[in-house]
């Protein structure tokens, strides 16, 4: 590859990176959005989330096809190969991630619609582990920082682990009898959500750790501190 091909390709690879940053920081203001208008009822702010969701889709097919313009253009190896595979991935994790904001907020608007309803679990905790994963694993995707990425991986065993505290507490009021059954069950799936939103910030940070050494890390099992 000549230096003007390799320079031009280093300035596509640059776009692509403000690209995946600007849905990187769409997605995670519409998570915020979606937790804070379930905690307060809030229907006005839920629909933000709902009507922004058209914008993070039609950003993650230009991406995505840019991507794969670069691929059939520009032949990268290498490093820039790692790169632009793992900017799909990541691509595709933060539409869902998307998705599953959507989810949320329309349970929020669910909420508003009766009538003083309180919420019978406690999603906080869950909601800001899965929040600072999220943040976590756009950071390290900025920096390319393996040790960043494996705290995301580790961090999801306490995301899981919360979420079943909150699948006790439902089996436990679905058994008394007691409450609106169909609220119960759009509320425990907001756990649901944020477990998989958890789940798509580690597959995020597993492909920084693919940037970083070339290393595939999903299916490895536990991750431990010292894989630093």
């Amino acid at each position: 590859m000549t230096n003007k091909l390799r320079i031009r390709l280093g300035r596509k690879i640059e776009k692509l990176k403000k690209q995946i940053l600007a849905i990187g920081t769409q997605v995670e203001e519409h998570v915020r959005l979606s937790v804070k208008a379930i905690e307060s009822a809030d229907p006005q702010m839920a629909a933000q989330v709902i009507d922004g969701d058209q914008e993070i889709d039609q950003a993650e097919v230009d991406l995505e096809e840019e991507c794969l313009e670069i691929l059939a253009l520009h032949q990268p190896v290498a490093d820039d190969l790692r790169y632009i595979v793992a900017i799909l991935k990541i691509n595709n994790d933060l539409e869902r991630i998307g998705d599953l904001a959507v989810n949320i907020a329309e349970t929020a608007v669910f909420v508003a619609s009766r009538d003083r309803m309180e919420l019978p679990f406690n999603f906080s905790p869950m909601a800001e582990k899965t929040q600072i994963m999220l943040k976590k694993s756009l950071d390290a995707f900025v920096s390319t920082d393996k040790k960043l990425a494996i705290e995301v991986c580790i961090a999801d065993d306490e995301v899981d682990h919360l979420k079943h505290v909150i699948h006790e507490q439902f089996e436990k009021k679905i058994q008394s009898g007691g409450g609106d059954l169909e609220a119960l069950v759009h509320l425990f799936l907001v756990s649901r959500h944020l477990e998989r939103i958890a789940d798509h910030a580690t597959n995020i940070a597993e492909d920084v750790i693919y940037m970083a050494t070339g290393e595939i890390h999903r299916h490895r099992g536990e991750v431990s501190i010292d894989d630093r």
